[in-house]
């Protein structure tokens, strides 16, 4: 039953959790989205400074909630890899230090893992194998989970992810950053048959790096770009109907891949994680499909789709109670592919 006090710094959150294997006594989130709204997207300096100013003060608060003391602590963890290197170097040094201090173990965590881990918070009967769906403003992916620490990416992005897509249309359509939460609203009043978009299809023959199971969200992109051209100029641009339209194409196109995906490789079990796992219609195109072809599939809670440090503690409690922890000169990494998980520990 291993206490970690965890931190996760890849991106524009600030986060730092307490969680005993899989039960959250502690989650501090502090976004920088009013930050970056201005820029329409994260700007990696920025981002930097702004952990640095945070940090203390969402480890002391983490503790505060939690109501353990070091004490009570058996190791420190943080994200390391994938991110943006200065926001992880951030959290990575603050880890270290409170393990050296403190003498605790460390645990560097790798940022998709921990979203993974993020459907085991509040599914305490989850075990693997099962096919996680993780979708976020950086990565679109399939991933089989064959066992703790074991993982196959069985699909991808070929280019934009799915949440860098929803970001993209949202600023087509001057609706700001971030644009996943504002399309989502939008879209709930408006005609998602409205406007038939491709579903991106990918053409490279097998055998080139191909998976069948890829994503590709650049074209669909492009036709709303040169729809939203054509309605501008006949001076009417029914943006709910556009929203809508976008967001039907992207969770039938996320749906039925991640559900094709499943079936082919005998997996009787989707979980999705990463911020766009927060979309509405994802949630029931996926839930609706599930049903129709007798899958579970497991929706982590809205606070756990995007980025926290309590998937990142969970994740580290789960290597901790299999014995495993990182070498205190583990470096950050901007890249790292999903399948190395266990080249950061020893």
């Amino acid at each position: 039953m291993a206490t970690i006090l965890a931190i996760e710094t890849s991106c524009d959150e600030t986060a730092v959790a307490i969680v005993k294997n899989r039960q959250v006594l502690s989650s501090i989130v502090s976004s920088q989205i009013e930050l970056h709204k201005t820029y329409g997207g994260v700007v990696p300096e920025l981002a930097s400074r702004q952990h640095l100013e945070i940090i203390n003060p969402c480890i002391s608060q983490a503790l505060l909630e939690s109501g353990l003391t070091w004490q009570d602590i058996d190791a420190i963890a943080a994200t390391c890899t994938p991110g943006l290197v200065g926001a992880l170097l951030v959290g990575m040094a603050a880890a270290k230090t409170l393990a050296m201090i403190h003498s605790k173990p460390f645990l560097g965590v790798h940022h998709l893992e921990g979203h993974i881990y993020a459907s085991y918070l509040t599914q305490p009967e989850l075990e693997p194998p099962f096919l996680c769906l993780l979708v976020s403003g950086g990565h679109t992916s399939s991933i089989h989970v064959k066992d703790y620490g074991e993982y196959q990416l069985l699909g991808s992005t070929r280019d934009d992810a799915a949440g860098e897509a929803f970001d993209k249309v949202s600023r087509l359509l001057d609706l700001g950053y971030p644009g996943g939460p504002v399309i989502d609203r939008l879209a709930q009043s408006g005609n998602p048959k409205a406007f038939p978009l491709p579903e991106g299809r990918i053409s490279l023959p097998e055998g080139r790096g191909y998976h069948p199971y890829d994503y590709s969200f650049s074209g669909m992109k492009t036709a709303v770009l040169r729809l939203v051209e054509k309605l501008k100029a006949e001076g009417d641009l029914p943006i709910a109907d556009v929203a809508a339209s976008f967001q039907h194409t992207v969770a039938k196109v996320l749906t039925k891949r991640s559900v094709k995906c499943a079936l082919d490789h005998d997996l009787d079990t989707i979980t999705i994680g990463g911020g766009v796992a927060a979309n509405s219609g994802l949630r029931k195109y996926l839930q609706s499909a599930a049903d129709q072809h007798n899958l579970k599939v497991y929706f982590p809670p809205l606070q756990f789709c995007t980025d926290n440090a309590a998937m990142i503690g969970c994740a580290a409690a789960q290597h901790f109670n299999l014995g495993h922890t990182s070498k205190l000169d583990l470096n950050v990494q901007s890249r790292m592919r999903i399948e190395q998980v266990m080249e950061l520990y020893q």
